[in-house]
């Protein structure tokens, strides 16, 4: 692209502007659709044809940027309309199950060193701040936040041991008795 077409098209910025503001509801978003048109009319000026106009290129260039950017919102959209339907129909597992996995995870999480039992009780379990804990227990929080990392590991550990594959592989429906007699 010449350098003429180039300053065409930098001189005809108002222009521009306003056919994107007629298609778009945001003024900024406006600015950014054509700055990236400009951009990508940089990126791409050797996909120019001489004999073409550089302002109906252009505008080419900012009707598909436009289009760009309603597809974006639309795939945003959806995608949020999908997890909000995955939000809506997720099932809550029954009581007696629930009650049953807190029953297992009680037995071994009982079973490990007391501080680390002590941490994943307050933290994981009950939702205390890792610094409330820290503060309570008058630990540093890079110390309480070691600890709680071993607390996990040790956690995991224990879990492949007693419930096998199912916990390594994150089954939650394993059918697993043998955590109560860890």
């Amino acid at each position: 692209m010449p350098d003429t077409a180039l300053n065409q098209l930098l001189n005809q910025r108002k222009q521009f502007l306003a056919f994107v503001q007629r298609r778009v509801s945001d003024s900024a978003l406006a600015e950014d659709i054509l700055q990236t048109a400009y951009l990508r009319a940089f990126e791409h000026k050797d996909d120019f044809e001489p004999d073409e106009s550089a302002v109906a290129w252009f505008y080419r260039l900012l009707r598909n940027a436009v289009i760009d950017n309603y597809r974006r919102q639309e795939s945003r959209t959806r995608a949020l309309e999908t997890w909000k339907h995955e939000m809506e129909t997720t099932v809550q597992p029954p009581p007696d199950l629930q009650s049953e996995v807190c029953a297992c995870l009680k037995g071994v999480v009982d079973a490990l060193k007391p501080e680390y039992s002590d941490i994943l009780r307050a933290v994981d379990l009950q939702e205390q701040p890792a610094q409330d804990f820290a503060r309570q227990h008058n630990l540093s929080a890079s110390n309480s936040g070691v600890r709680l990392h071993r607390a996990r590991a040790a956690l995991r550990k224990q879990l492949v041991k007693v419930c096998g594959s199912c916990a390594e592989h994150g089954c939650l429906d394993c059918g697993c008795k043998r955590a109560h007699t860890v």
